[in-house]
């Protein structure tokens, strides 16, 4: 398509929608939001790209592998339901670093390794049909 505002527009829009889907993953295992939402809105910045530069030029300029991040994020996610198993929980017990308080996030633990591997799955798998419906 190569729209002249999409093209402008698109290098202020995907640090955007990465900054913010970083802010909805840190913040959804608390609060309205999470890995489901975060992974949503960080690949609608890299269809976005697609749309105006195609599929190709997408996976080049950010070296993306939608299949990669899929594997990647089910492996994030069956691992935080396996910590727990280790120090004798049932599976997917949530388990918090009491010491430790990070801004925004709260308490890390193994439900915001849930959500991490959720995000990467949710935007592996969207930007994967994308990449998918473009080629076609």
């Amino acid at each position: 398509m190569n729209s002249t505002i999409l093209s402008m527009g698109i290098r202020i829009l995907i640090p955007l929608f990465m900054l913010f889907s970083l802010y909805l993953l840190f913040r959804g295992h608390n609060a309205p939001g999470g890995g489901f939402v975060a992974g949503l809105v960080a690949s609608t910045g890299f269809a976005l790209y697609a749309i105006n530069y195609g599929a190709e030029r997408t996976r080049r300029r950010f070296s993306l592998n939608p299949l990669f991040l899929i594997a990647l994020g089910l492996l994030i996610a069956v691992l935080s339901g396996l910590i727990p198993l280790l120090v004798g929980e049932t599976f997917m017990k949530g388990l918090w670093m009491e010491e430790i308080t990070v801004p925004i996030m709260g308490k890390p633990g193994t439900p915001i390794l849930f959500d991490i591997g959720v995000y990467l799955l949710v935007a592996g798998t969207v930007m994967k049909i994308v990449f998918s419906l473009w080629e076609e």
